[in-house]
C-alpha cells in the first residue's frame, strides 16, 4: 500500500478496507487535470516566495515528465496507489526528491480532488456540446432538404394534421438547442477554482487564489471554503442537463423506432446502423435507436444516486462524495456514445417521401382544412365539425382519402361545398396555408431555418 498519510496510526489499514476506500481504479481518468491543477498550484507558490524558482523548476519538470510518460505508455499509473493524487506527488518524490515533497503545501486532497473534478468535468461538457453542435447540424440539412416533404403529424400517436418533414424535424432542433444552452448555463456557472480551500478552512500560507484561478481558466476562486470542497451541484446539473438530453434521444429513438416498422415504412436506416436477426434472415432492427432508448434510464440513474449520495451529507468533505465519479463518469460517456451514434444514423438515414405523404393524405389529416373551408362559407365551426366528421365516416366506408371522395358524396353531406374544396383540402395547401412563425407552411419554415442556421453561426 502507497500512502501520503498515516504518522499517527499505529498499524498498517486492512487490505479490505485499503481497497475498499482506494479511487484509483476509476480516478485515474483525470490525471491530466490532476497535473495541470499541481502545475498552477507550484506556480502560484513560487509567484508568493513559498517555493523557491528552484524548486518551482525542478517540480515543474517532474511533473511534465510524469504527464509525457504516463501518455507514451512508459509510465503506467498502478493501483497500489489509493488515489492519483498520491500516484503522481508518489512518483514525482520518487524522481525528485526532497522537492517533491513540497508540492502539496497549502492544499489538501479535499479541494485537489474538487479542481481536479470540476476541471475533467469543464472539459467534457466542452466534448459534449461539440458533439451537440453537430447533431444540430445534421438536423437543420434534414430541415433544409425537406421543407416540401408532407407527413403526417401526430397527437395520441394518431395521424392529425399534415406538417412538413422540416417541421417535425424543426421540434429536436428546439429540443438539442434547449441542451447547448443548459451545457452552456453549467459551464458558466460551475467556473469557479476551489483550490486553495484547503481541507475545509483555508490555509495560513500566503494563497494567491485569483492567480491560480487565472492560471486554470476558472472567472475566479471560490468565495467559501467549505462549499469549495463540498460542492457538486455542478456535476448534479450536468447529470440533470444529460437525463433531459438523453431524453429527447430517446423521444427520437422511439418515433424512428415506429417509422422503420414495416406498417409505417417512412424510414429506412442504413446498413452500418442496422443489425439482423441469428434466426429470421428477413430482418433488419434497428438496434442502435433501441440502445440508445435503453441507455437513457442508466443516465437516470447516475443522477439518482448522486443525488442520493448528496442529501445526508454534513459540510464539508465526506469519503461518500467519492461517490460522485463512476456514475459521473458512465453518464458523460454513455451520452457521447449515445450523440454521436445517433447523429451518425439520421445522416445516414433515406426518408421515404411518397409514403410519408400517402399516410397523410389516408389519414384524414387534411379533415381540419376541410371544416375550416365550411367556416370560410358561413358555416359554424361546431356544424362544420360535424358534416367533416360524417364525410370522414363516409370515406373510411369507401375506403378512400377525402381527396378521392366524388362531389357529389360531399354535397349530400353539405350542399355548402363546391369544387375549390379538392385545393382547399389539398396537403400542398393545408400545409402552406399554416404562416404564422413555428408553423409548418413554407415561409413560416423559411423564417425558422434562417433563424436556426443564424444561430448555428453564432454557436
Amino acid at each position: 500500500m502507497a500512502q501520503l498519510w498515516g504518522g499517527r496510526f499505529t498499524k498498517e489499514t486492512d487490505q479490505l478496507v485499503y481497497n475498499f476506500n482506494a479511487s484509483i481504479t476509476f480516478d485515474k481518468r483525470f490525471y491530466k487535470q490532476d497535473i495541470r491543477g499541481s502545475l498552477a498550484h507550484v506556480v502560484m507558490l513560487a509567484k508568493q516566495g513559498i517555493l523557491t524558482e528552484e524548486e518551482k523548476e525542478q517540480i515543474t519538470d517532474g511533473l511534465n515528465g510524469i504527464l509525457k510518460d504516463v501518455e507514451s505508455g512508459k509510465l503506467e499509473i498502478s493501483d497500489k496507489y489509493e488515489d492519483i493524487h498520491s500516484f503522481v506527488e508518489a512518483t514525482l518524490i520518487d524522481r525528485i526528491g526532497d522537492p517533491g515533497k513540497k508540492l502539496h503545501t497549502g492544499r489538501s486532497r479535499n479541494d485537489q480532488v474538487a479542481l481536479d473534478m470540476k476541471l475533467f468535468t469543464r472539459d467534457e461538457i466542452q466534448e459534449i456540446d461539440a458533439q451537440v453542435k453537430e447533431l444540430l447540424e445534421v438536423i437543420l440539412h434534414v430541415m433544409e432538404e425537406n421543407v416540401e416533404t408532407y407527413m403526417p403529424g401526430f397527437t395520441h400517436l394518431q395521424k392529425a394534421q399534415p406538417i412538413t418533414l422540416a417541421h417535425h424535424m424543426g421540434a429536436y432542433f428546439e429540443m438539442f438547442r434547449r441542451d447547448h444552452e443548459r451545457l452552456k448555463d453549467i459551464s458558466k456557472r460551475m467556473n469557479t477554482c476551489p483550490l486553495g480551500s484547503g481541507a475545509l478552512a483555508g490555509t495560513t500560507y500566503p494563497m494567491d487564489r485569483e492567480y491560480t484561478a487565472e492560471l486554470l481558466g476558472f472567472d475566479g476562486p471560490t468565495l467559501n471554503s467549505m462549499d469549495g470542497v463540498s460542492d457538486r451541484d455542478y456535476l448534479l446539473e450536468l447529470l440533470s442537463a444529460l437525463s433531459i438530453m438523453m431524453m429527447h434521444l430517446s423521444r427520437f429513438c422511439e418515433e424512428v423506432i415506429i417509422w422503420n416498422s414495416n406498417e409505417y415504412q417512412f424510414v429506412e436506416i442504413d446498413d452500418a446502423y442496422s443489425t439482423g436477426s441469428s434466426i429470421m434472415p428477413q430482418k433488419k432492427n434497428p438496434d442502435i435507436a433501441e440502445l440508445v432508448r435503453g441507455k437513457t434510464g442508466r443516465v437516470y440513474g447516475a443522477l439518482n444516486a448522486l443525488l442520493t449520495t448528496m442529501k445526508g451529507i454534513p459540510l464539508a468533505y465526506n469519503k461518500d462524495m467519492q461517490e460522485d465519479k463512476e456514475w459521473a463518469f458512465d453518464a458523460m460517456d454513455t451520452a457521447k456514445g449515445c450523440i454521436t451514434l445517433f447523429a451518425g444514423m439520421l445522416k445516414t438515414m433515406q426518408f421515404n417521401k411518397d409514403r410519408m405523404e400517402e399516410s397523410a393524405k389516408h389519414g384524414f389529416t387534411n379533415a381540419t382544412d376541410a371544416a375550416d373551408y365550411l367556416v370560410n362559407h358561413g358555416v359554424p365551426f361546431r356544424d362544420a365539425h360535424g358534416i367533416v366528421g360524417k364525410l370522414v365516416l363516409t370515406c373510411i366506408e369507401k375506403k378512400i382519402p377525402l381527396d378521392e371522395l366524388p362531389l357529389e358524396e360531399y354535397r349530400k353531406i353539405s350542399p355548402v361545398f363546391e369544387e375549390d374544396i379538392y385545393k382547399a383540402i389539398d396537403l400542398e395547401t393545408c400545409v402552406n396555408k399554416r404562416v404564422t412563425i413555428g408553423a409548418p407552411g413554407k415561409d413560416a419554415m423559411a423564417k425558422s431555418i434562417a433563424a436556426y442556421q443564424k444561430y448555428m453561426e453564432e454557436y
